[in-house]
């Protein structure tokens, strides 16, 4: 306060009278003419982009620039006016101390509406992806990597930020980054298990071996359906109607199947062995017909039967089938296999069973 009264006690000794209100107006004038300029400036650009920005966005596939121009156009404008503000400020004769304050408040106001500006953009465009892509579409990025990159983005922006407001004040930022390399170490080395479970769940969501809905076999064998992909561990509903929980890193470590890759369609095989002295050729031709009359069968490509190899007790053969849908897999082979039990019977073709034969022996005192 001392140095303000000083520095206007100042101002009246050097200049009195009509030279100094001249002085002052003349400042004044300047600052206003630049507050005014960048007002009409700010509310022009917004009229343009509302104007040609619409009539451009109408040429392309989707509306995402539409809502994105509708997002920021609110933000383009105050970023306009406070940086007028902010260099009328500064074009003030103040005292220096005023003006690092007042311009130092602006500024920060200013960084802040800029990385709100481009936070907006961001969002409208993780918006758009998952209203647009999130159902019905397996071959795109899974949807729980849409919040964590929302996450992820608004940390790095206000790091962002707050680097560039600090360095603006001359504060000494590589100490605060030093600091905050140390921290995540310990907390590295404290918690290295969860952050490699992390690590491969955002592997498993960029590289996608499997997908929400899809059908994997575990190499221990177990069967089930993916529910959810987690960053910590994925969760798997088995077929007998069970919650399967396995750490992201047991899974990117390990072999597995998956069953919906790269369609749902899904090859059945029934194994079936023949009495020795059956007509192959009718046996093949009973197999494929069987397995055409089934519903969910599919005719493209259609049943093939094989006469696999000659067993101990019967011939084996081997039917191969399509279905549209893996789900249907199970149902479709009970329907084939009952199908076959009374074509064979009514062809009178016998169905072997190994039999051991023993023979005793009475020896002679």
């Amino acid at each position: 306060m001392n140095s303000l009264l000083d520095f206007i006690q100042g101002l009246l000794e050097t200049r009195e009278g009509d030279g100094f209100l001249l002085f002052w107006a003349k400042e004044i004038l300047v600052a206003l003419l630049i507050l005014a300029l960048f007002w009409v400036l700010a509310h022009l650009v917004v009229m343009v982009l509302n104007k040609w920005g619409k009539r451009l966005a109408r040429f392309t596939a989707t509306d995402l620039d539409d809502r994105i121009l509708q997002r920021i156009n609110p933000h383009i404008s105050r970023l306009l006016s406070m940086s007028g503000l902010y260099l009328a400020i500064r074009s003030l004769p103040l005292h220096e101390k005023l003006v690092q304050v007042f311009s130092g408040a602006l500024f920060v106001v200013l960084v802040i509406i800029l990385f709100n500006l481009v936070y907006n953009a961001l969002d409208e465009l993780m918006n758009w992806y998952m209203n647009g892509h999130q159902e019905g579409s397996k071959d795109l990025v899974s949807r729980n990597m849409i919040p964590i990159a929302e996450k992820l983005t608004m940390l790095f922006l206000m790091g962002t930020a707050l680097i560039i407001i600090l360095k603006h004040f001359n504060y000494d930022i590589f100490s605060v980054v030093t600091a905050l390399g140390i921290g995540s170490l310990a907390i590295g080395l404290a918690a290295k298990d969860t952050l490699a479970h992390m690590i491969s769940g955002f592997t498993i969501m960029l590289d996608q071996p499997f997908r929400i809905g899809d059908r994997i076999q575990l190499v221990g064998g177990q069967i089930g359906d993916v529910s959810d992909i987690g960053l910590r561990s994925t969760k798997i509903k088995t077929l007998d109607n069970q919650l399967l929980i396995v750490p992201n890193s047991d899974l990117c470590n390990t072999m597995l199947t998956n069953q919906a890759y790269p369609n749902s369609r899904a090859k059945g095989r029934i194994n079936i062995g023949v009495a020795y002295g059956s007509d192959v050729d009718l046996v093949k031709q009973l197999l494929v017909a069987t397995a055409g009359e089934v519903e969910n069968v599919l005719t493209d490509p259609p049943p093939e039967s094989y006469f696999a190899s000659f067993g101990d007790s019967a011939l084996n053969m081997a039917l191969f089938f399509w279905v549209e849908e893996y789900g249907n897999l199970f149902a479709v082979t009970d329907k084939i296999n009952s199908r076959i039990l009374k074509r064979f019977d009514e062809q009178s073709i016998e169905i072997p069973f190994p039999t051991r034969t023993v023979k005793i022996h009475k020896g002679t005192d």
